[in-house]
């Protein structure tokens, strides 16, 4: 077991109760989506977990380790959080000098810095950037700016917040495949998110945050169920589920391989070749 919030409650300083009571856990590995409607809790939920806000009550571990008796810093060596918004997170003067600049705090020995530095790069496509200034760049590519600088971190646990957003295809298609990557290698992902296709594709469990409670948590693949029979509309159906739908499938499919799969014929007899002249 590497996450386990219990009782979790916050409270902002206007008395607003953003969390009230949440608990789950999550293993080693998993790739866990967590939405909701705007305002349900899901970034507060995140921050949480690097330690930039703290529990009014309840309490988080994190590897064994209470976060609560734990500076930012420390927590930084096994959780890497990619900000909504990059230009909260970037500083640095050019992109290689970004990407290198949490492993050098980290203290990592100058090869592995350089090794880690370099795959980042080359994982997000920014190899051509690394000279360049951060804030020279497109929202879309600071925003790969960012998750690289988390990549080279090298830590057990990766949160992204709202990743997708901003995201050209090309690019939500290169963040899809980062995430099957660090869950193959063993690394547990987390990602605060409204891009509900993004969701089905590449996430195994999805935890539904509402009014700051958990509503639902369960495997992705039972979850559009849950959405098509919520009351309130909050969430929205992946597009491939709603196209099901609309041709009048009563077996939901959540993803582009499971509708093409269901478009694909089955095995049948080989065709009669034509005796036509």
């Amino acid at each position: 077991m590497i996450i386990r919030v219990d009782s979790l409650t916050f409270r902002y300083p206007t008395g607003t109760t953003a969390l009230d009571g949440v608990s789950f856990q999550v293993a080693a590995g998993e790739r866990v989506a967590i939405v909701g409607a705007n305002g349900a809790g899901k970034s507060t939920l995140a921050r949480h977990l690097v330690g930039i806000e703290r529990p009014a009550s309840g309490t988080i571990e994190i590897d064994g380790r209470r976060t609560d008796g734990l500076g930012i810093a420390e927590l930084a060596r096994t959780v890497g959080f990619v900000f909504q918004n990059p230009d909260d997170q970037l500083h640095a003067a050019s992109v290689v000098k970004e990407v290198g600049f949490g492993p050098r705090n980290l203290r990592f020995p100058p090869a592995r810095r350089a090794e880690l530095v370099e795959s980042a790069l080359r994982l997000t496509g920014l190899t051509q950037w690394r000279d360049t200034h951060p804030h020279h760049l497109s929202l879309g590519v600071r925003k790969r700016v960012a998750l690289a600088s988390v990549l080279a971190m090298d830590t057990p646990v990766v949160v992204l917040d709202e990743p997708t957003t901003g995201q050209d295809h090309a690019s939500v298609v290169l963040l899809g495949n980062l995430v099957d990557g660090l869950a193959a290698d063993g690394r547990t992902v987390l990602t605060v998110t409204h891009d509900m296709d993004f969701c089905v594709e590449h996430f195994d469990r999805v935890i539904v945050l509402a009014g700051g409670r958990i509503a639902w948590d369960g495997p992705v693949a039972h979850w559009p169920a849950y959405v098509a029979d919520a009351a309130d509309g909050s969430l929205e159906l992946p597009q491939m589920t709603r196209l099901g739908h609309r041709l009048g499938w009563e077996r939901p499919v959540t993803t582009v391989t499971g509708f093409l799969d269901r478009l694909s014929p089955g095995p049948g007899p080989a065709p009669v070749p034509s005796t036509s002249p």
